[in-house]
């Protein structure tokens, strides 16, 4: 009596996706390096725009506050100001309207000068303390892309880069799926782990057929 032999899986052949998610790649030993922050954004565009409002609204208020000292009479716009303000009642409507925009101004203001910015470079491994060094997204995005074309049966892929996540949508025209998206996985796993980022992003891949012809 002989053993049969084992039958081959059955392929469907009406597939037409392959996606699957993937944990960040891990650090190799001794590649953590020293921490890396994100990059702070100079934002000189809008620091240089509040000192000037800041500078020309003092020193008008200034030059006025002068001339009123040598028995000269206040500006104009100073008198109508103080004469409204004790006309104007808190609790109107439109004077809880101007409080509310200034103070959603103000905040937006503390979150600018309080947070990062430039969300478009991702911060690379410190393997030097005295060296810092960012990747921006559009490059890396090139890079796996370019990785990805290099996988055979692939068409076509796109690829978008965040801050924690790598998404890869990729058409492959011969091939099985399933096959196509290991090699994937494999390839740009091995492209994110040469791309020297601090964090490592998860991957997202999902591949599929090119819609068919019209006849």
């Amino acid at each position: 009596m002989t053993e049969s032999e084992p039958t081959a899986p059955v392929l469907d052949p009406d597939r037409s996706a392959s996606g699957a998610s993937h944990a960040p790649v891990p650090e190799r030993d001794g590649e953590s390096g020293h921490r890396a922050g994100r990059f702070w954004s100079v934002r000189r565009v809008p620091a240089a725009l509040l000192a000037l409002v800041v500078l020309g609204g003092a020193g008008i208020l200034l030059y006025d506050i002068a001339a009123v000292r040598v028995d000269r009479p206040a500006m104009q716009w100073r008198r109508s100001l103080g004469h409204d303000l004790a006309q104007w009642q808190v609790d109107e409507p439109w004077v809880l309207v101007v409080a509310a925009a200034v103070a959603l101004l103000g905040i937006c203001l503390i979150v600018i000068a309080a947070t990062p910015g430039m969300r478009s470079v991702l911060p690379m491994r410190r393997d030097e303390p005295s060296v810092r060094a960012g990747l921006t997204r559009d490059a890396a995005a090139l890079v796996l892309r370019d990785r990805a074309m290099e996988v055979s049966g692939v068409q076509s892929a796109r690829v978008r880069v965040g801050r924690s996540k790598v998404s890869v949508r990729a058409r492959s025209h011969f091939r099985e799926l399933d096959d196509v998206r290991a090699d994937l996985d494999e390839a740009l796993g091995a492209g994110i782990a040469e791309l020297g980022l601090a964090r490592s992003p998860a991957l997202t891949v999902q591949v599929t057929r090119p819609p068919a012809k019209k006849r």
